[in-house]
């Protein structure tokens, strides 16, 4: 029988299958030959990828591969300077890739640093304390508060045992567990006879039967699915990816033909290759790698302000086409804290406001003063009868707890009633107790007052309390108890998605110390009903219309029941909140009826991380870009596999944090919207940015073309075309990056994953203007021919006036489509004027400062030539504006 299924054989017939006493465990003999089979209690790690091989991995590029080839022409044309220069280029942009490519991932590791370090184990008759690692199946295990379960075991003694469960299953609070069988399949998160390697024991103790251990563990399981994940390539390396192809294809035709075209013109093949470099340099944005990397971490270092940490790159930008959301629920839409949210009175049904497990908040409906008596002992009962305790953080609105989530959120319920834990537990101190047990489903306590008054305070499942009780407490005394009306009150709190709990109390005329089940056969009073749920964040419900507003949808994919899923799922404003597929449903499903369903279901609960990571394929097989939210080991895999992993940085797991391409700091979906506006941002800056070298490029070799065919002088030569596109060019671009976010940011849907990264309008623009340049440049340079000027002097104002026409395009290529004769356009930004000023100011340097001269063969110019080069520059603005102007018409009419 597979392990999986180990919740289904007694305790008996598992021990007689390992041939292991219960009493006294395995023998050393039995522990090799096991350790031989299974191996030790680990989890396989991948090592990360050496530095050398991230660092060769920044040089795959077609364009980087044009530019070798330039720098190799040059080479052998004897060029040493060319190639040193084309050389640095390439070297550049791949220190930049490297630095900023971070750490590699971690996933696996992280989720081996899960397991525990030591364990006490039976072997030999004798307890000893080993390291987990030695643990192997067959080995029976002493589990207590307070440890890490150190592998997947079967209970086999339990005493009233907790374990919280949430980092492996999304349930939000600890479970109760017992030893008895269970039949039939039943999901993971229900399996009540079984602790998981990885989970938290909270409260109780227990004996333990290891069935399985390192890979074969539910960890391990996850561990595997991580392994067979493949990372997607993001929208935008796919679009510059194809982007490169088409224009290297481009330049490689046009540079052959015109290779062959100069061949037959009888141009010497030395000059014919050093013009052909020279156009493959002219026709190759160098800069593109830079600024692509640059403009991402501008975007990364916005992102940090805001309190989302980008791991990896690319996921900025894949931020702003993102068009589906699949986020966890608990800790993540939620607050991760059990709240009281309903009390149930005879005749009344209460509301309580606050958040979590902050004292502020109030219970409302109380209408008179019996109803006001009665909530008074349901308060103090929820008080007493607990053993949890809250502790003040290091803020107002931070608090710990110690033990049970939902007798925090009782002590939290009696504080907003008034109730001071201190005080009361003065005026009512416990004598003894009647410990929770899954067996009875209840807990007990005694207290006595100082009049001597005795009471018994009890909490437990509503089934249990209801059975004990004869009746219902009131100010003007006991009155008979309605079964059928409190059972219909107990499903219509359940059916709202709220844990339900019922409290009791028995009033004792005499003081007495001890406490027994004999004690609860008579006498006991019903106080009432108390609802809990995990609430939703306040934050989350406005960042999720946000996000609808965006066109983006966001989907709930837990581990927790269907009801409590929907009830959150309906706070929050999720769109198809009603419609909940559960597990067992999705594995009834065929990939097609899954990529069907996930179409209008936004509630998915019960899931396992086979069904996250099935869900999220479905939903990129339709065609969405998808982020998946998440902080539990569970969600490792959908977050790997996701366009773009989303882990908390508070309340996740290092093993969905070290899966995810991004970490929100605040633990808050909120930012989540922030981060996408700042994606769409960082596209569309980039897009300008291609708008603005691009054209560029096609006006340098445009020249460079024209010359060759009509038999010209090259009017710029090679090396001052890397310093137009090095120096000039990126510096002017990386103003673009720092642009604020247009107005109507999050008022349009997510751009489409295939949408060309030139479109019609940037490619008309892009012809348009490389021609402007090309004329701008020609005409300069063959007016200084013509008046008399040296070939070097009349190429210095070609670069200059290119260097011009620059900057007045900047202006324009802000308002792609909107003026830029106004006020707000000619001001520019600080970057746009600190970027100016930088050029201007090297533009200077490589005109009259002596060394650049003799490196780029330049010669200084008067004041008047230097203003006919800006003359010329305005001149191609105002034909720009004049441009959009007839475009804005034409649209109009």
């Amino acid at each position: 029988m597979s392990v999986t299924e180990a919740y289904q054989q007694t305790a008996n017939e598992l021990c007689q299958q390992y041939q292991v006493g219960v009493t006294s465990g395995l023998t050393d003999a039995q522990v090799v030959a096991a350790r031989q089979r299974y191996g030790a209690n680990l989890l396989p790690v991948k090592p990360p990828a050496p530095a050398w091989r991230r660092f060769l991995r920044q040089f795959n590029n077609l364009l980087i591969y044009v530019l070798l080839v330039a720098a190799a022409l040059a080479l052998f044309l004897s060029e040493y300077l060319d190639m040193a220069v084309i050389l640095a280029v390439v070297l550049v942009n791949g220190i930049i890739g490297f630095v900023q490519e971070g750490q590699a991932e971690k996933a696996l590791s992280a989720i081996g640093a899960l397991l525990c370090n030591r364990a006490r184990v039976l072997r030999d008759g004798e307890t000893r304390q080993l390291d987990a690692s030695e643990l192997v199946p067959g080995d029976i295990v002493i589990l207590e508060a307070g440890d890490k379960v150190p592998a997947d075991m079967r209970l086999l003694q339990v005493y009233n045992l907790q374990v919280q469960e949430a980092a492996l299953t999304g349930e939000s609070v600890a479970l109760s567990k017992h030893s008895d069988v269970l039949t039939g399949v039943v999901a993971l998160a229900d399996r009540r006879n079984m602790v998981y390697s990885g989970t938290l024991v909270t409260q109780g103790r227990a004996l333990a039967l290891v069935v399985a251990t390192g890979s074969d563990t539910e960890l391990g399981r996850i561990n595997q699915l991580l392994t067979k994940v493949q990372l997607l390539t993001t929208p935008l390396l796919q679009q510059m990816a194809q982007f490169a192809r088409y224009l290297t294809l481009a330049v490689l035709s046009v540079a052959g033909l015109v290779f062959v075209l100069g061949y037959f013109r009888d141009y010497a093949l030395s000059y014919l290759f050093m013009a052909v470099v020279s156009l493959v340099v002219a026709a190759i944005p160098e800069g593109l790698p830079t600024i692509l990397t640059i403009a991402l971490a501008i975007g990364v270092t916005r992102m940090a302000r805001r309190n989302a940490i980008i791991r990896r790159l690319p996921a900025v930008e894949t931020l702003g086409a993102v068009s589906v959301i699949c986020s966890d629920k608990t800790g993540t839409l939620t607050l991760n804290e059990m709240m009281v949210t309903t009390v149930q009175l005879a005749a009344a049904r209460l509301k309580v406001s606050g958040k979590g497990y902050q004292a502020s908040g109030h219970i409302d409906g109380v209408d008179n003063a019996a109803d006001r008596q009665t909530l008074d002992w349901l308060c103090r009962c929820a008080l007493l009868c607990n053993d949890a305790r809250l502790t003040q953080g290091a803020t107002a609105e931070a608090r710990q707890i110690q033990g049970d989530p939902m007798e925090a959120a009782l002590l939290v319920l009696a504080q907003k009633h008034g109730l001071a834990q201190r005080e009361q537990m003065q005026a009512y101190p416990r004598h003894d107790e009647i410990p929770f047990d899954a067996a009875h489903k209840y807990m007990a306590t005694l207290h006595s007052d100082h009049q001597g008054h005795a009471y018994v305070f009890i909490k437990g499942a509503p089934e249990a309390v209801l059975a004990k009780c004869q009746g219902y407490y009131s100010a003007n005394g006991a009155v008979a108890l309605d079964s059928h009306y409190w059972q219909q009150q107990v499903n219509q709190i359940a059916a709202a998605g709220q844990r339900v709990l019922a409290l009791a109390v028995k009033c004792l005329s005499h003081q007495q110390t001890l406490l027994n089940e004999r004690d609860l056969q008579q006498g006991v009073l019903l106080l009432g009903l108390v609802g809990l749920i995990d609430p939703p964040r306040p934050e989350a419900i406005s960042a999720i219309a946000d996000c609808q507003q965006a066109g983006v949808r966001v989907k709930m994919i837990t581990g927790d029941h269907a009801a409590t899923a929907a009830a959150i799922a309906s706070q929050l404003g999720l769109a198809d909140a009603a419609t909940v597929l559960s597990g067992y449903e999705l594995d009834k499903l065929t990939d097609t009826e899954l990529r069907q369903a996930v179409q209008h279901t936004a509630v998915f609960a019960r899931t396992t991380p086979e069904h996250k990571l099935r869900l999220v394929s479905a939903l990129q097989q339709q065609g969405e870009v998808v982020a998946m939210t998440g902080d539990g080991v569970n969600d490792a895999p959908a977050l790997k596999r996701a366009d773009v992993g989303i882990a908390m940085g508070q309340g996740g797991t290092e093993a969905a944090r070290d899966a995810s391409e991004m970490v929100l700091l605040d633990d808050n979906f909120a930012t989540i919207a922030s981060a996408v506006a700042a994606g769409r941002n960082v596209y569309d800056n980039l897009k300008k940015a291609i708008a603005f070298l691009l054209p560029v490029n096609g006006g340098e070799s445009l020249a460079i073309v024209l010359a060759l065919l009509f038999a010209l002088t090259l009017p710029i030569m090679p090396l001052q075309i890397l310093w137009v596109n090095m120096v000039s060019s990126i510096g002017l671009a990386l103003a673009l990056a720092f642009e604020p976010a247009e107005s109507n940011l999050m008022r349009r849907p997510p751009r489409r994953v295939n949408e060309a990264l030139v479109s019609r309008f940037v490619l008309w623009r892009i012809v348009l203007v490389s021609m402007l340049f090309t004329a701008g440049i020609f005409a300069v340079f063959n007016w200084a021919i013509a008046q008399q000027l040296s070939v070097e002097y009349a190429r210095t104002m070609a670069v200059n006036t290119l260097v011009a026409m620059e900057v007045w395009y900047l202006f324009s290529v802000r308002y792609m489509q909107g003026p830029s004769l106004s006020w707000q356009g000619v001001k520019g930004t600080q970057a746009v004027l600190i970027a100016v000023a930088i050029v201007f100011g090297l533009q200077l340097a490589f005109t009259y400062l002596p060394l650049l001269q003799q490196l780029f063969h330049s010669q200084p110019l008067s004041f008047s030539h230097g203003l006919l080069c800006v003359a010329v520059a305005i001149g191609v603005f105002l034909i720009l504006e004049l441009e959009k102007w007839l475009s804005r018409r034409w649209r109009q009419a």
